[in-house]
């Protein structure tokens, strides 16, 4: 049997992060070899919490190496974590303390212009992905993550659902591809995820699936909050099983594509014009839109070329896409200016929502604006696009109906 197990990163440009070696003993005590440039200030404190989560795993005797580059207790505690249960069995989780804005709820309909991907294994990239202001931040377990280090990264995107102030964004978590990405709930479910994403979806068992999971954790744990999902459509199966897969299931709050995937299956390049693609993007918006959920359009890979992606962002606009993922910060304020709504669709929409009150307001059954006739859902798409105008700044808040 192995009694050594590690976790974390190490060396010159690691930062915000530490390295854990430990080797359960008979006999001798605990032992804590640390190193850390911040031992003065913070030097006992370290010891404390890893005598502390030693002691919640009943570990008596134990030599304990740490490499320490600011990693912050949420951090420190998942790297000790990891170790311990690579060594032993428990059924139980040291939890880090939850903090109070990250129990909000977001609705099925919430915006999700933009999602930034945080690599699940680096913590300095989440430390301060909030004060950018994405609408969702995703914690990838999936391919951001080496294939050995999956399991030690499962205890940090946890802790960081609880302890990481992200600003408000929605949090999102992209497990592991089917069958294995269901082991990866256990993890977060009962820990305030808000969104789950699932990469490589192909059937609607993908997500039934994911669903009997769900619920039986949400059972365990008491929890009443829906936890919504995101099917990430990344292969030409997927494609065309796109509608059954929106379609699967009442928490399915949004569809994605990922183009690198999809390309790479049906055998082309990804391109900036998009032609490559437009059939697969276009199957996922109707299929969205069928299914009354958003549509999600896939990352812009070039993070240094803001022009090509506000055409990019442009052009999803104009498919039918409700938002799209990034992979840098930079990316988000342009995706943000680029997905909200122009000046003129602004002004549609406040003429269109003020003749549906004025009909409402007489009893008519019929709404016009001058010769057109006004459908229901274009009152409602009118609807939607003041609040996106008064939530992206463009509109005032205190703008009525009545002008």
């Amino acid at each position: 049997m192995n009694n050594t197990a590690c976790a974390g990163n190490r060396g010159k440009d690691i930062r915000s992060d530490c390295y854990v070696e430990l080797e359960i003993l008979p006999s001798g005590g605990i032992d804590i070899n640390l190193t850390s440039k911040v031992e003065a200030l913070y030097g006992k404190s370290i010891r404390k919490l890893v005598n502390k989560v030693l002691d919640y795993f009943e570990i008596q005797h134990a030599k304990i190496l740490i490499e320490d580059a600011g990693a912050l207790d949420f951090v420190l505690a998942a790297r000790m974590e990891a170790t311990v249960k690579k060594l032993i069995e428990s059924d139980k989780d040291y939890l880090t303390p939850i903090l109070p804005e990250n129990k909000r709820d977001f609705a099925k309909d919430s915006f999700r212009f933009s999602r930034l991907y945080l690599p699940g294994n680096s913590p300095k990239l989440m430390l301060n992905a909030g004060i950018h202001h994405p609408d969702g931040v995703i914690l990838d377990l999936e391919d951001s993550v080496a294939p050995d280090r999956k399991y030690e990264a499962s205890f940090l995107v946890r802790n960081a659902l609880r302890s990481v102030n992200f600003y408000g964004a929605e949090k999102m978590v992209r497990i592991n591809q089917i069958p294995k990405g269901l082991d990866d709930l256990r993890f977060i479910v009962p820990n305030h995820v808000d969104h789950i994403l699932i990469p490589k979806c192909e059937s609607a068992e993908d997500i039934k699936w994911v669903n009997e999971v769900i619920d039986v954790h949400k059972k365990d744990h008491g929890i009443e909050k829906p936890i919504w999902l995101m099917p990430i459509i990344e292969s030409a199966k997927g494609v065309m099983n796109a509608y059954e897969i929106a379609n699967a299931a009442e928490n399915v709050a949004a569809i994605a594509i990922g183009l690198e995937d999809y390309t790479a299956d049906i055998g082309t390049m990804r391109t900036n014009e998009g032609t490559e693609s437009f059939f697969a993007r276009s199957m996922v918006v109707n299929a969205a839109r069928a299914a009354g959920i958003q549509p999600i359009d896939s990352v812009f890979s070039d993070v240094s070329d803001m022009e090509a992606l506000a055409k990019n962002v442009q052009q999803s606009k104009a498919l039918g896409f409700d938002g799209m993922g990034c992979i840098h910060p930079r990316q988000i304020e342009v995706i943000h200016e680029n997905f909200a709504p122009e000046e003129k669709e602004i002004e549609k929409a406040k003429k269109i929502v003020i003749a549906f009150k004025e009909a409402e307001a007489k009893g008519l059954g019929v709404v016009s604006l001058g010769s057109k006739m006004i459908d229901p859902p274009v009152v409602k798409r009118a609807e939607k696009t003041i609040k996106m105008a008064i939530e992206t700044g463009k509109l005032d808040k205190s703008w009525t109906s009545s002008g």
